[in-house]
């Protein structure tokens, strides 16, 4: 008897977990636990819920269409799941490896529980990334700190081969509490344009996006009106699809040729890149990674300009009112937002990684955290002192201001670059917009951040 107990690869394909776990034992209990450590920690928002309840009911119906179904307990992960390996008979538990501090946290104290009944505790990696973090590192060093040296290394590291998904399990005897919805997972109200999660889903996306999106990936994934990206992300968090498989695809792609395969397979790779940096440094979830010696501003009131989309930069704001409807930001709009609270404003980029946290539905501590980490020059960025101007950024990637429009209706009778730069219109016609002044004019902004930094 085995239990695999499923975390962060809530899927049926391409799961070496799954797949161990059955080749180890002729029944096995695939397991979840509702962890009360998430909901402690505030971890438990309504948009990750919603995602996750799509996910576990797939999950379920994936192995019930097997023989097995999904055994659901709720509380402390290392003890309920040592009571059901005591209940089973289960010799063996398998796991996927985690990066972040709690779960390397969780992963110690489970094999210590597991042992002291004389039980094994099987822990896989290349189940949540590509690439395992410690599977490339530098000559005398426990990780890689600039992207481009890994990059290189990381594209060299040959994959695990891709698992077909099992095609029968069979489960002994366990009780099973009901799948949970939503609510019972958070308190809250998920945003109205919330995508759908659970693997059918994921694979759907996955296969439309190689029939289509991904050709084109390279010339228009930062084209925010178009909206080119594969809108795959929520998937990876949960593990609804694997990396993996992702990467795999996307090679083949790019090794005949396809640009946007291999502008793809760049942006899967700084999701592992932040990994491997996370499982080195867990402390750079919540610490500057590089201390840059920040003194920074609080100003609870532009921070809720900020959070609420009503900075007076269009930009900016359709990206914070996209985050808030849709659970989900495109990508530049992430570096822009971030990019205006952290060094324009001058505001601490925790403070944006927790709102990012609290709305992101493919909110991941490793990602979410050392980006906010890159751009607020506290990371990895081999440039930490850049500032990505919002009025150039938009006539860069939204010269018809279509994305302004969409997100920010007030503005939605300007016409062409002028919605970039309402405060430019003429007096009567800026007086009918319901559009707040800039909280801050970007020169100002731009010599404080300078001054602060020690630059001029």
């Amino acid at each position: 008897m085995s239990i695999a107990l499923f975390t962060a690869d809530l899927r049926l394909y391409d799961n070496p977990v799954l797949t161990a776990a059955l080749r180890s034992a002729p029944r096995v209990v695939p397991l979840f636990v509702v962890d009360s450590g998430i909901a402690a920690a505030g971890f438990a928002v309504p948009n990750r819920a919603a995602f996750l309840a799509d996910c576990l009911a797939a999950l379920d119906e994936g192995l019930r269409a097997r023989g097995g179904r999904l055994v659901v307990r709720s509380g402390e992960v290392v003890a309920e799941t040592s009571r059901l390996a005591a209940a089973t008979g289960a010799g063996e538990v398998h796991i996927a490896a985690g990066v972040s501090g709690y779960a390397l946290r969780r992963e110690e104290r489970l094999r210590s529980a597991l042992a002291a009944d004389g039980r094994l505790l099987r822990v896989h990696d290349a189940v949540v990334t590509a690439v395992p973090p410690g599977a490339v590192l530098p000559a005398g060093k426990d990780h890689y700190a600039v992207f481009t040296p890994y990059f290189r290394r990381w594209s060299a590291e040959p994959l695990r081969p891709v698992l077909p998904a099992p095609r029968a399990v069979r489960l002994p005897e366990a009780d099973s509490e009901p799948l949970p919805a939503a609510a019972a997972l958070a308190r809250g109200t998920a945003s109205p344009g919330l995508p759908r999660g659970g693997e059918g889903e994921g694979r759907r996306r996955l296969a439309a996006w190689r029939r289509g999106g991904l050709a084109h990936y390279a010339d228009r994934h930062d084209d925010l009106a178009r909206d080119a990206t594969s809108r795959l992300s929520p998937h990876l968090p949960f593990g609804s699809l694997s990396p993996v498989e992702l990467v795999a695809s996307a090679r083949e792609r790019a090794a005949a040729g396809c640009a946007g395969a291999t502008a793809f397979v760049r942006q899967l790779a700084w999701r592992d890149f932040h990994h491997q940096m996370l499982a080195a440094r867990p402390q750079a979830a919540h610490r500057d990674y590089r201390p840059r010696h920040d003194r920074r501003r609080r100003a609870p009131g532009e921070l809720a300009a900020w959070r609420s989309g009503l900075t007076g930069y269009p930009l900016v704001d359709a990206a914070m009112r996209q985050l808030a409807h849709e659970g989900w930001m495109h990508n530049r709009a992430r570096l822009i937002a971030a990019s205006f609270l952290t060094k324009t404003l001058y505001l601490d980029w925790r403070d944006g990684a927790r709102h990012f946290l609290d709305l992101l539905v493919d909110g991941d501590v490793a990602d979410n955290q050392l980006n906010w980490q890159w751009v607020a020059g506290t990371g990895s960025d081999t440039r930490p002192h850049r500032v990505l101007n919002p009025l150039v950024q938009a006539d860069r990637f939204d010269p018809g201001g279509a994305y302004v429009r969409r997100w920010v209706p007030e503005l939605a009778a300007v016409p062409g670059r002028a919605v970039h730069r309402p405060w430019r219109l003429p007096a009567r016609e800026r007086a009918r917009l319901d559009y707040p002044e800039p909280v801050v004019s970007l020169e100002e902004g731009l010599t404080r951040f300078r001054q602060a930094r020690g630059l001029t």
